[in-house]
This record gives C-alpha cells, structure tokens and sequence, in this order.
C-alpha cells in the first residue's frame, strides 16, 4: 500500500495490489467516517457541506495500522479511513457510459430463463431468512419471482409484500380483483387476452412492485405471462439505435379517467434513462397511451415505427416466459422494467385473482440488510 499525495494538497494518489485511484480532498473530508461527521448507529452525515470549508486540503496523509491516516487543513482535523472502504468506494476511472445499459445488480432474460426463476414456498419465506434473501436477490436482478405453497384466502397476499415492504394504496384500494365482471371498468377484469404491459403508466411515480395472487384458477385458459422490458429495449438497440432513441427521447402522455372522481395522466418516454444512460424505466400499456403530441412532425412516423418494433418484440415468444398460476401461488414483478399478459380465458369455470402494489426499495433494503447481518 503506497499513498502521493499531490503539492498542493487537493487530491491524494492511493495504491494497492488492486489498482491506483485518485481522490480528492474535499471528497475525502465530506466522506470522513468520524463520529463528529457521521451518526455512528446509521451512517448520516451530522454536517452540512457549508460547514466544510471550501479551501479545503490534505495538509499530511500517512498509512498507519490502523489504516490511512488524514490531515485536514485549515481545519486541521484527522481522520482515519478504512482501505478496504477507499476501494469499495473508488470513483477514478469511471467507465464510459453506455446507452441502454443494464442497471447496476440486474441481468437481461428471455423464454431461455423458464426453468430457472427465483421460486420459494411461502411458508419458508417467512421463516428462513437465507431463502427469503436468496429470493429477494432474484427477484432485484431479474425483476420477477415467484411464490408458491400460500393459503388459499383472501387478503393472503399481504403476507408476500410483508416479507419485504408495504403496500402501496391506491384508487384500486389495498387490493384489486381480477376476474370476470359486467360493464367493468378496467379491461383487466375481463376474460379478454391481455398484450404484455405495465401497470399504472399514467401515475407519476408509478407503483414499482405488483403483486398477483391465484384464489381460484377453474377456467380453461387464463395462463399468465412475462417479459422483461429492459431485454426488449436493448434488442431494438442493437437492432435500431434510431428507433431506440426515439422511444427514449421523447415524452408520451398516459392517462385513465376509468372510475369516478379520479383522472390520473403523466408524461413520460416509454423508455425510461438514467443520467448515465442506463435504463431505468419501460412505460408500456396500449391501453392507456394518451394522443401523442410531444414528438415532433418530422420525427412521428419514426416514433411509431418504434413503437411497433418494441410491440413486435414484446410479443415474440422467444421473449416471454409462461406458466399457470394455480390457488395459492402468486408472482412479484418490477412493475418499472417486467410487462405482464394473460392469455384468454374462457367463460366457464372461474379465475380469480387478488392484486397490490409495493415498491422495489423494500425489495433492495430488506435483500441488503439481510446480507448484512441482520435478522428478523
């Protein structure tokens, strides 16, 4: 381990057998792990970037036994940081950003994926907590997971999205149904077939976890369906950048005025992108696609030329895993990146189903502090 610091004070070189990487004086002393800087039970900063001064510099840096060891002028503060907490956090040579990346942590899937999907008995969810982190890694990386082995009994899928979060209530209530009705007010609650789709396109934020729970499952038909979104858009990437890009630049209007007293619209691309050109985001759902006017005339026909590709391969099977959800089982999806369908179903038998929404930090938080230790 070898530290140089710069002349003037403001950056310091660090280098070990992992590497060599810069950083800055002033980003090193916002970092500082002591305990007049950061709360030592949660890690949140006890100052405020004003209260560091702006001429900030590295008057001494020394490696001591205890780790690397920094003096701050003119506060002349010191400061000791952890090296391997240095490497974890080593912002040099940041790579190129790509467009269309994956997002950090998340994989890419299609039909190829049928036979491994993260799928875990509810009753072990509850009690072990090494399958519910393994499950809960799945369903962050891939975006879907599955559960099986539940009650069959109304309001059980609240016991899903206690394992990790809270339900997210909305014009629907706690929880939605999903079977046939008469003169019903969502296309969901027919035994039409439905194309792949995200939910709620038109709330801003939309709800990041749907939960779908199998009551009853009599009916001929009514198979469920996933896709992941972010696969789809990465194909037309490599298949059109320009139709990619068009898709990804653009805000489209999303609306519903279904049920009194509520209208909800928001305007978003349907491809969604991080400032780092990561994908971040797939709005998609036909149904709800207001009247475009936010791209420009001599790009509309290009817009929806795209966005009958990305429908072409949202539908291709070579993109889709089905399975049947029988009583008791239900499936997560990350309702930002994973469309969901349902094949018709006929209109004998029954199909009844029970729906809520959460969100993805839960899924991540309850994942994280699992892997750190923690137990329920």
């Amino acid at each position: 381990m070898q530290i140089v610091l710069d002349p003037t004070g403001r950056t310091l070189t660090y280098t070990s057998r992992r590497g060599t990487a810069r950083f800055h004086a002033i980003w090193l002393r916002d970092n500082a792990q002591d305990p007049k800087t950061r709360a030592p039970g949660n890690g949140q900063r006890l100052v405020a970037l004003r209260d560091i001064p702006q001429d900030t510099t590295i008057s001494a840096a020394n490696v001591t036994d205890a780790g690397i060891t920094i003096v701050f002028a003119p506060e002349g503060k010191t400061v000791t940081f952890d090296p391997d907490w240095l490497e974890a956090h080593v912002y040099d040579q940041q790579p190129d950003r790509v467009r269309g990346a994956m997002p950090h942590g998340t994989e890419p899937w299609d039909a190829a994926i049928s036979t491994d999907l993260p799928t875990a008995a509810l009753p072990t969810l509850e009690t072990d907590d090494t399958a519910l982190r393994g499950w809960l890694d799945g369903a962050a990386r891939l975006g879907f997971a599955r559960v099986t082995d539940g009650p069959v009994e109304e309001g059980a899928l609240f016991r899903i999205v206690d394992l990790f979060g809270h339900v997210r209530e909305t014009n629907y209530g706690r929880l939605f149904e999903v079977r046939t009705e008469v003169n019903p007010t969502n296309l969901a609650y027919t035994g039409m077939g439905l194309q792949a789709h995200t939910d709620n396109p038109y709330r801003d934020p939309v709800p990041t976890v749907q939960v779908l729970y199998c009551l009853e499952s009599s009916a001929e038909g009514g198979d469920s369906m996933v896709v992941d979104g972010f696969a789809c858009a990465r194909r037309l990437l490599s298949e059109s950048p320009d139709l990619f890009d068009v898709l990804a630049d653009h805000p489209v209007p999303f609306e519903y005025a279904g049920s009194g007293g509520v209208h909800l619209s928001a305007r978003r691309p349907v491809i969604e992108l991080g400032p780092d050109g990561a994908l971040c985001g797939i709005r998609f759902n036909n149904r709800s696609l207001g009247a475009v006017t936010d791209v420009p005339f001599d790009k509309m026909e290009t817009w929806y030329n795209a966005y009958r590709r990305l429908g072409e391969i949202v539908d291709d099977p070579a993109m889709e895993v089905s399975f049947r959800l029988n009583p008791g089982e239900a499936f997560v999806v990350d309702n930002t990146r994973v469309l969901h369908a349902r094949k018709a179903y006929s209109g004998t038998g029954t199909r009844w189903l029970q729906g809520c929404y959460a969100d993805m930090d839960g899924v991540r938080s309850t994942r994280d502090a699992l892997a750190a230790g923690w137990r329920r």
